[in-house]
């Protein structure tokens, strides 16, 4: 036959006593602090939330970059044949013997191939800078939010240790990194 019996630490037993006595008080310190630890928690929890989603937002706006680099890269490459193309045909010209005026076509054909190609590369290209642009800023954002939810785990430790502690001065200071979280979230939110 087995019993279930639990000897408390002294810190546990501690606890116990001095919320019992402040609670008998009327002291609603631990309360408080209580609280306002469950609403930074929720906050912490938005704040990660945020965090997370921008991260993932920036790395598909850069994979998007480097797509549209590799794309860009096949087009100036096939614009790199058209000018070969194009300089043998104007050096096969001057070949003595050889129809030189249908290389003449050939090469004013691939010069103007050539400049259709070239335009759909920058093209390609602007289009990499607009999502690597769009990576930074999302990336900046993250970074925004990742700061707010450092400031707003500060807040829950050292509302932990005010607890323990009963310190007004370092409720303060909890309520302070609090109030720091909230700002670096709201300059997160418009994107500053």
């Amino acid at each position: 036959m087995s019993e279930d019996f639990e000897v408390p630490s002294p810190h546990e037993h501690h606890l116990e006593h001095a919320t019992e006595h402040a609670q008998a008080r009327g002291d609603n310190f631990a309360g408080k602090i209580a609280v306002m630890t469950a609403i930074m928690a929720t906050i912490g929890a938005l704040l990660s939330y945020q965090a997370g989603s921008t991260e993932s937002e920036a790395a598909m706006d850069k994979n998007n970059a480097a797509i549209k680099k590799t794309e860009a890269s096949n087009v100036w490459n096939y614009y790199q044949a058209k000018s070969s193309r194009q300089n043998l045909s104007e050096l096969a010209t001057h070949i003595p013997g050889v129809d030189a005026a249908h290389y003449t076509a050939e090469a004013e054909r691939y010069k103007t191939e050539k400049e259709v190609v070239r335009k759909k590369a920058e093209h390609l290209e602007e289009e990499v800078t607009a999502w690597d642009e769009k990576s930074e800023v999302a990336l900046h954002q993250h970074h925004r939010w990742a700061q707010a939810m450092t400031a707003i785990q500060i807040g829950i430790s050292l509302a932990a240790i005010t607890l323990l502690t009963r310190k007004e001065w370092l409720k303060k200071v909890s309520y302070g990194a609090a109030g720091a979280a909230v700002v670096l979230g709201t300059l997160a939110w418009f994107h500053i």
